[in-house]
Order: C-alpha cells, then structure tokens, then sequence
C-alpha cells in the first residue's frame, strides 16, 4: 500500500512538470518555457556508488510568477520530487522573488519518508543569485503504527541560504557558475552542512541546451574538521520553447 501512495504522488508530480535549477537554469535573462533530461553519477558513503536519473521542467506563466518542479530515480532505491513556487518583484537592476520550496524524497531501501518545506527571500541579477530563509523537515518511518506511541521526527526551524555567482550574464548562450549553499535541486541540508557546486551551460541553438553540473559534499564543514562525504556528477540537455 505505501509503495503504491509513493508511485502515485511521484506521478502526480512529473504530470505536474518538473524544473532545472543551479547549473541548468535557463537564466535570469533568458527564462522560458522548458524540459530537461539529466543522467547523474553520484557517490557518497551511506549510499555508495549509485545512478539517478532525472526530469526538470521550468514553467513561467508570467512575468511575475514561475514554477518548478523536478523528479529523480536513483538506482540507491531512493526517489525525489521537488517544487518551487517563485512570485517576483522586477527592480530597477535585477529582481527579488518569494520562493516556497516543497521536497519528498522516499528512501525505499530503509522503509522512510523526508517531508521538507522552505519559504526564502532572494535577489538576482546578471551575475549573481541570492536567497535565504528557513524551512522544516518531518522525518517518518513507513512501518510506524498509528496506534502506539511512536511518533515521526520534526526539525521545526532551520536556516537555509544559497549563494551564486556566474562568469557571465544569465542571458548568456554559455556559462559558468559556482555556488555555496545548503539546498540544491533535490535536497535541503542543515545550515552547517553546506554543498559547494559547479556547472556550466551552452546553447547549441535557439531550443537545445547543453547543462553540466558538479557537486562535492564535505561533512563537519562548521566543526573544523571538515571531510569528505561524497560528490554528483550531472549531464544532459535541456529543450526551450
């Protein structure tokens, strides 16, 4: 029962549509319609070596208001889907946007759920792309009764920040950028576990386009003893309208 509640709601959100972000934005400048098609190879050590196979989508309705989603398969036997809702504010030079983020990611292979919601305030431009808000995450087990004392786990409040510099403008047919942050396409980490991420991206033509995109991980970043946890490795294009 609770596989087929999970098949369903990962349905449910690719028929929504699901969106690049990070290294595979379309760009500030240059947002429009899109779909994407990205193989990754990633290795971390709770995990070890797994593929994830990913769709993204970008749906701008209007100048003031855009949406993502996102929808992954990882061979780990662990699957995620993600949304974004971005109202924005066009300002003098750049804009400012209301991002409310929702994460489930189903980690079939230890029987649990990862429920994350986020609300951040952020601001870019050319050549730089800002947010920071907060966000909670509700934490359960699929085999925990309803009727005994058992409950799921919350993290009421924490921290969440991203910050993003690019080589070039947004509106750019090819790119740089690097990025340090606790949040990317897929997951939200705890403010002192921090994700550092390159990627590029070239256009081929008006529609086709190219999108690379790295990740390393490190763990105890904010104990000064900071390690090696494990790193992603993403490729694939993207289709614009």
């Amino acid at each position: 029962m609770q596989n087929k509640r999970i098949l369903i709601l990962l349905c449910a959100f690719l028929i929504g549509g699901v969106g690049v972000y990070a290294a595979g934005n379309p760009g500030f400048g240059d947002r429009r319609y899109s779909i994407s098609g990205m193989a990754e190879y990633s290795y971390n050590k709770t995990w070890s070596h797994h593929a994830n196979l990913d769709v993204q989508t970008l749906l701008p309705f209007n100048p003031h208001f855009e949406m993502e989603a996102r929808l992954q398969f990882s061979t780990a036997n662990v699957y995620s889907a993600a949304v974004q809702l971005r109202p924005k504010f066009e300002l003098p030079v750049g804009e400012m946007f209301l991002e409310t983020d929702m994460y489930y990611r189903a980690i079939a292979r230890n029987r649990i759920s990862d429920w994350t919601a986020a609300l951040a305030l952020g601001y870019r431009m050319d050549y730089v792309s800002v947010a920071f808000g907060v966000f909670t995450r509700v934490i359960d087990n699929w085999d925990r009764s309803w009727y005994n004392d058992e409950t799921f786990m919350v993290e009421p409040f924490n921290l969440l920040y991203r910050v993003e510099v690019f080589c070039r403008p947004q509106n750019n047919p090819w790119n740089l950028s690097f990025m340090v942050s606790n949040i990317d396409d897929y997951q939200i980490e705890r403010s002192y576990q921090p994700l550092f991420s390159a990627g590029a991206w070239y256009d081929f033509n008006e529609h086709w386009r190219l999108n690379l995109w790295a990740q390393c991980k490190p763990t105890g970043m904010f104990h000064l003893d900071a390690t090696f946890y494990g790193a992603t490795f993403r490729t694939g294009f993207s289709y614009r309208f």
